[in-house]
């Protein structure tokens, strides 16, 4: 039987929301699976987390998120996916930093087989849409079967029911 896990990395706190700095009690990236699993009930949600955490302080993070960009770090994270087998769409969301996602996100990519795989990628983002992220991913797991993403302002995550649709739509299609 065909399965589908939500795999997502989401930064709550401080973040970087139509041109000012807030904090947020849920990730947009959190708040978007969310309405994704409303949809989708009986998908499998995974969250993306480190283990070394980024400072609460949004201006510190992104330093540091920058330095694992200029490492190509893999950050270790806190969780793996059992049975990761069982799944053959894997709808994957993350915040587009820099154009790409976050280290974590290849840490994850980086630990599984995606060969024959369906991955639906979407972002949050506060202006870059998906940047280079698709490329970046492809490169990534080229054996996987890679769909055309949907990108969302992070500003708009608790009303993008248009875009929620539309990844619903690319995880459906054959």
């Amino acid at each position: 039987m065909a399965k589908t896990l939500i795999a997502f990395y989401s930064r709550r706190g401080q973040n970087y929301v139509d041109g000012s700095i807030r904090n947020l009690a849920k990730g947009n990236n959190e708040v978007i699976v969310e309405k994704i699993k409303a949809q989708l009930p009986e998908a499998d949600v995974f969250q993306i987390d480190t283990v070394k955490k980024y400072s609460p302080d949004y201006m510190v993070c992104i330093e540091e998120a920058k330095e694992e960009l200029r490492a190509k770090a893999r950050p270790e994270l806190t969780a793996v996916v059992e049975n990761m087998d069982q799944y053959d769409t894997i709808i994957l969301g993350y915040p587009c930093w820099w154009g790409q996602p976050p280290m974590a996100v290849f840490t994850f990519l980086e630990s599984y087989d995606f060969a024959g795989k369906k991955i639906v990628p979407f972002c949050s983002h506060e202006g870059s849409g998906l940047g280079g992220s698709i490329r970046q991913i492809k490169m990534t797991v080229p054996e996987a079967n890679l769909t055309a993403g949907v990108a969302i302002h992070g500003a708009a995550a608790s009303h993008c029911d248009r875009e929620v649709n539309l990844i619903l739509a690319q995880a459906a299609n054959q």
